[in-house]
């Protein structure tokens, strides 16, 4: 097919079901439960390594670890061997508006872990986590030293929230006010609805939203790479919500309070996690471009982490969703964590930041 007759169907697709079908890699139901659905994918060969869990950050949907088949962190662990399991949050309403950091530290994650251990001989689990996915897993390797837990990845998490460019400001100014002007719209309203996320989402990309009609117009005979393009625009359309109380946490005690690098995090008045806790090795990655967590917040956790066997930060391109599922991320993040997983059974603690 010559690039006229390329170009002419991509353009007929973009208004249509768009120029590559969503083909989410198979998967099959572990147990099913509000909030908490855990799903295995399928291997065609018998899993090596100890199994991995896949810990996504709320707002989002699992998609964010399988955008499509060259851009999915699924398919490269099983390509590893790995026995892979993702846990699924489903829609947030409403109705969800008193869940907290508690339910997944505490509770969902937990659960999982364990149920994913003694699904495979009672080995230990290897926790990756994206954006607040990442905080997830390390409050919770933290808060439960008896879990199962062989390493802990957190990509394009922040711990120092003073090192976070727009963030920073948005902690100052909720300083000097309390953080009122978020906290209570969010009561109000039981949270952040989805529409409200999608929008703020496209908001932090605006440069990609305003250069969009040109990016299709130079890349209308590229079938790849408008494929990627509307990955993520089917990624952000799908976006569910914040839990009020969960955001609420966030903004006070994350980013207001700067909890994560102050080393303890407190979820309540009666429940804090010391982040020395956590002893599994640990390995941190950021982004040259991320906007949601900077480089430097990130590598901040390497002198919290104080308890871990090992912690290691590794520094690679890409904005906040091009480090977990950019055409690049399989070169950079993926491969960051492919070694990663093969040296975290080393014992010693060397923190090593790497650029």
């Amino acid at each position: 097919m010559g690039p006229l007759s390329v170009a002419l169907r991509n353009a007929v697709a973009l208004f249509g079901d768009g120029v590559e079908p969503y083909a989410p890699t198979p998967s099959d139901i572990v147990y099913d439960e509000p909030h908490r659905r855990l799903r295995r994918y399928r291997r065609a060969t018998p899993a090596t390594g100890d199994p991995v869990l896949l810990v996504p950050p709320l707002a989002v949907t699992i998609s964010c670890y399988d955008m499509r088949p060259s851009q999915s962190l699924v398919r490269f662990l099983l390509e590893l061997g790995r026995e892979v399991y993702v846990l699924d949050y489903g829609e947030i309403t409403y109705a969800d508006r008193d869940l907290g950091f508690e339910e997944w530290v505490d509770d969902i994650v937990p659960t999982a872990i364990a149920a994913i251990s003694a699904d495979n001989g009672h080995c230990p689990v290897d926790l990756i986590g994206w954006s607040f996915g990442g905080t997830i897993s390390v409050l919770t390797a933290a808060g439960h030293a008896d879990l199962p837990i062989g390493s802990v990845t957190a990509v394009g998490t922040p711990f120092d929230q003073r090192r976070n460019g727009q963030i920073s400001l948005a902690r100052r100014f909720g300083q000097l006010t309390g953080g009122r002007e978020v906290t209570m719209p969010v009561r109000v309203a039981g949270g952040v609805p989805k529409y409200g996320v999608r929008a703020g989402f496209r908001i932090q990309s605006i440069d990609r939203e305003l250069t969009k009609p040109w990016y299709i117009a130079r890349n209308i005979a590229d079938t790849e790479a408008l494929a990627r393009m509307q990955s993520v625009d089917r990624f952000m359309d799908t976006m569910p919500g914040y839990p009020g109380r969960f955001y609420r946490q966030a903004y006070r005690q994350l980013i207001i309070r700067n909890e994560m690098f102050k080393g303890t995090v407190h979820l309540s008045p009666s429940r804090a996690i010391d982040l020395s806790a956590l002893t599994a090795p640990t390995q941190l990655i950021g982004g040259t471009k991320d906007a949601l967590a900077s480089s430097a917040s990130v590598a901040a956790g390497i002198g919290v982490l104080s308890g871990a066997a090992r912690v290691h930060f590794t520094e690679v391109p890409g904005s906040h969703l091009g480090i977990i599922a950019g055409p690049a991320a399989r070169d950079t993040t993926w491969a960051t964590i492919a070694d990663f997983l093969d040296s975290a059974r080393v014992p010693t603690r060397t923190p090593s930041p790497t650029h």
